[in-house]
């Protein structure tokens, strides 16, 4: 991913479970997503992208559904620094626990937030298709 045009922002890494099609790994299975950043980056700016990445792949009920898993979720983020990493870990039955460096911050339930959220990063209107198609191993 390119942030500010030039730069890359962070490498990424997702863990599931084998010979799954991406409608199963996006699925209520479990899966984490680890990104680790090259550049500072503010908490506050991690909401305004998160909702606008969810809402792309969302129709307008199924986030008013989730809006306050959201909400919620956005106010776990904190500032990053070159080296931090942010895991998200989603276990079915349990949550999306976000943490900043092995660091919980917290949990959010539901799998219909899971699927939105890893879709910013998976789904068809993602924010990135080659950081996507690079965590999938596709071409």
């Amino acid at each position: 991913f390119r942030y500010m045009g030039i730069f890359k922002a962070y490498v990424g890494a997702i863990y599931h479970e084998e010979n799954l099609a991406l409608e199963e790994i996006l699925g209520d299975r479990p899966k984490r997503l680890e990104v680790e950043y090259f550049h500072a980056i503010k908490g506050s700016d991690f909401g305004p992208v998160t909702d606008k990445f969810i809402a792309r792949n969302l129709d307008a009920a199924a986030l008013a559904r989730i809006r306050p898993q959201i909400t919620y979720h956005n106010a776990l983020y904190r500032d990053v620094r070159p080296g931090d990493r942010y895991a998200l870990t989603y276990i079915p039955g349990r949550g999306t626990e976000l943490s900043l460096n092995g660091e919980r911050l917290g949990v959010i339930p539901g799998a219909e937030f899971a699927s939105a959220l890893f879709a910013m990063w998976l789904g068809d209107n993602s924010m990135d298709d080659d950081f996507k198609r690079q965590l999938l191993g596709t071409p």
